[in-house]
């Protein structure tokens, strides 16, 4: 889907609730004075002009009102063009409509904060414009397999502009004639309202296209002073409360605020909740709107950023690479959790985003940066409850060093509904700034016409929703459910632990049901021991299908291969494909081993640290480097390299690995320090009902994990091998030695 979002998300539509006196929409058909009936209802008149007094006093409040000021003196020296709609995404007509929404709300904005009467004329122009094209359009020439807009290939595009020009239309409003009201009023906003609520196949679902939706009607019935559409918007287009913007509210949030399609979804929605949630406040206030569910609307913007390395989100499901913390929507976030809670952490994400609203909310952050009142944000360990009730997965994210030290990220959560990828407790890792354990995100180049005009490629399913392109176990070749979504949707993992200590931290989640009698546990550590340069990833699955299958898992990494440590055949004739489908026919066999079951090594290079990574199975494995790209003509694919471990002919087997950060390399003044691994051995014990992984560290330092079956359960274990036992109670434990005998 081609996502259309405003220049500046709100750039005159929030409002700080407790400023003045609300004012409710009246009901539709109630008169009122032509005054009061055409002020505006999203920042009112005295909250504008206290922007217009204060504004320029701060510094990137200025900044973001000349931002605007560019924009729309540029788009009134081109003149008005409002097209007839007939290309996709990325095309003219397409970016055009995009352009003049932009300038709609910015032009009001900027007529409010400067009164100067040629920004309402060019937005009056523009809507007037409107109002001669919208009421003759049909669907879409170009709609394609979902509901087709009118101005826009698909209806969620029509619902951004709605949400967007409304905005702009409130701040000029009362500027207008009342014939020109009428005019833009009854052909424009009226009709695009009964479009998108008349559509209950995409208004009435519980979605991030429904949100925008709802949204755009809702904010549309303040501004119109019509009650209907504000309440088809909260509780459905039949209004009684089966669907709408509370029950999306409800329904597609945790109680800790992660959004079910993830962090690059939940990015996108975020702007239509944030946004309505506010006009809902300030003409509702009885709603109480930010506290619904224990204020579940401000605990997703600080879940958000927990969701982020770097300043990007971790890219789980179908999310783009390079969308993060500076995106439009989480501008419109940051600003308004921040006028409702006045938590300084969320200042310091507003000072790198250097950008604000051109609203209340906006000037009051200007004026808190100003102040210096900013706080770090504290990244942390978190785990994130999915699904409504929180009992339907988790997102676990391990993190030491700091946030732009090592985080390990454990996607155990449901399936995420049609966004969502085949991927139950797959795992990404971050480290030095850089993503080293890597996700595809989606295949698609967003807006880019000569990619399939900016939507989803044939190879978001082909490749980068199978469980092949994931760091997670597959069965027979297949991707889980079937990659049935609907499937997958009513089976999410369950969590067995979490827990975050100074030096050892741990998650554990069990997958039922992704493969008919298959069941795999995996528990995942970021630990930290004195003899290591850095925290390193210890990774046990254990995996009990009852028959003879295949077993494979694979990792996709971020580097340049350095060592391979250990015997293979290289292709170098020819490259072999992997297989025929289910992903596998878009990777390239570059190197294989046969099987055996030592534990082997792969050393790679990325930004100046080495990674080693070593493996093994309790069951003989092979070893196969590959490179995705096969069977894919249109190279809409990445190279990237991944490592492949196999085991056939086996009911049951564990996979267990450890990645270690180390070392440095200098380009600048060629040295290079730490290249090897400071981990001499990995092994693997089993007891009757626990594993015991063990590290011999360089120096005779030795570090034991013990592992229950079932971590979630108390209970006495005892592992022994190789001369030594291990002995503990309750769902894990860490043991430590010196001279490389454990303790118990």
């Amino acid at each position: 889907m081609t996502r259309s979002t405003p220049l500046m998300l709100l750039l005159a539509a929030s409002f700080s609730a407790a400023a003045l006196p609300a004012v409710a929409a009246a009901p539709a058909g109630t008169q009122q004075p032509a005054a009061a009936a055409s002020a505006p209802v999203l920042v009112t008149a005295a909250q504008w002009q206290q922007m217009r007094s204060d504004g320029s006093r701060y510094p990137v409040f200025a900044k973001e009102q000349q931002r605007a000021e560019r924009l729309v003196r540029g788009m009134i020296k081109a003149g008005i063009d409002v097209p007839v709609p007939k290309d996709k995404g990325g095309g003219y007509t397409h970016e055009q409509h995009k352009r003049n929404y932009q300038a709609i709300q910015a032009a009001g904005a900027l007529y409010r904060l400067t009164g100067d009467k040629v920004y309402a004329d060019y937005a009056r122009d523009l809507l007037l414009g409107y109002a001669k094209l919208y009421p003759g359009l049909g669907a879409h020439p170009q709609g394609r397999g979902q509901i087709p807009g009118r101005l826009f290939w698909q209806t969620l595009n029509d619902s951004v502009w709605l949400v967007s020009a409304v905005q702009g239309y409130d701040a000029i409003r009362d500027s207008l004639s009342a014939a020109d009201r009428k005019t833009i009023d009854d052909n424009v906003f009226r009709p695009m309202a009964d479009f998108l609520s008349g559509t209950p196949e995409n208004f009435d679902k519980i979605h991030n296209h429904a949100t925008w939706a709802v949204a755009a009607v809702g904010m549309t019935g303040y501004v119109l002073r019509d009650q209907t559409y504000v309440d088809k918007a909260l509780n459905g287009s039949r209004r009684d409360g089966s669907a709408g913007f509370l029950k999306q509210v409800d329904q597609l949030f945790s109680p800790d605020g992660y959004y079910e399609e993830g962090p690059y979804y939940q990015r996108y929605a975020l702007a239509p909740f944030i946004l309505f949630a506010n006009a809902i406040q300030r003409n509702e206030p009885q709603r109480g709107i930010f506290k619904r569910r224990d204020g579940v609307l401000l605990k997703a913007v600080d879940s958000l950023v927990q969701s982020s390395y770097g300043g990007y989100f971790f890219p789980i499901n179908d999310a783009i690479l390079d969308k993060g913390l500076d995106t439009e929507e989480l501008v419109a976030g940051i600003d308004i959790a921040y006028a409702q809670t006045s938590d300084a952490r969320l200042l310091s994400v507003a000072k790198a985003q250097k950008r604000v609203l051109l609203s209340p909310e906006g000037l009051q952050v200007a004026q808190a940066l100003a102040q210096d009142k900013a706080k770090p944000f504290a990244f942390v360990p978190t785990l994130l409850r999915d699904g409504p009730d929180g009992t339907e997965g988790a997102l676990a994210i391990l993190r030491m060093g700091g946030e732009d030290g090592q985080a390990l990220v454990m996607k155990n959560t449901k399936q995420g509904m049609g966004h969502g990828h085949f991927d139950k407790l797959n795992w990404l890792f971050y480290d030095n700034g850089q993503r080293v354990v890597t996700d595809y995100g989606a295949a698609r180049f967003l807006n880019i016409e000569a990619k399939a005009g900016g939507i989803y490629l044939p190879e978001n399913n082909s490749w980068a929703r199978q469980t092949l392109a994931h760091n997670t176990l597959v069965v027979n070749e297949q991707s889980h459910f079937g990659g049935d979504w609907k499937k997958g949707q009513a089976l999410a993992p369950t969590p067995l632990l979490f827990a975050a200590g100074d030096d050892t931290q741990i998650a554990s989640a069990r997958m039922d049901g992704a493969y008919d009698g298959v069941s795999f546990t995996r528990t995942q550590v970021l630990l930290a021991h004195p003899a290591l340069t850095e925290p390193v990833v210890l990774d046990l699955l254990r995996v009990n299908g009852g028959k003879a299958a295949r077993y494979d898992l694979p990792l996709h990494f971020n580097g340049h291969i350095m060592d391979v440590g250990f015997k293979a055949q290289s292709a170098v004739a020819a490259r072999p494909v992997l297989g025929k489908a289910n992903g596998y026919q878009h990777v390239w066999i570059d190197a294989a081993s046969e099987p055996g079951s030592e534990a082997r090594s792969l050393t790679w290079l990325l930004d100046g640290r080495f990674y080693t990574y070593r493996f093994a199975s309790t069951a003989p494995s092979r070893a196969l480097i590959g490179e995705s790209g096969a069977n894919d003509p249109s190279f809409n694919l990445r190279r990237e390299p991944m490592l492949l471990q196999r085991v056939d002919g086996q009911a049951a087997t564990t996979f267990y690995g450890v990645l270690e950060p180390h070392g440095q390399y200098d380009g600048t003044a060629e040295t290079v320090r730490g290249a090897n691994s400071r981990i001499d051995r990995i092994a693997h014990y089993r007891g009757k009902d626990a594993d015991v992984l063990v590290l011999d560290l360089a120096g005779g330092r030795r570090v034991a994990l013990g592992i229950a079956d079932d971590p979630s359960k108390a209970g006495a274990h005892e592992v022994s091998g190789d001369g030594h036992s291990w002995r503990w109670d309750g769902g894990w434990k860490r043991f430590d030695t010196g001279s490389g005998k454990d303790g118990k």
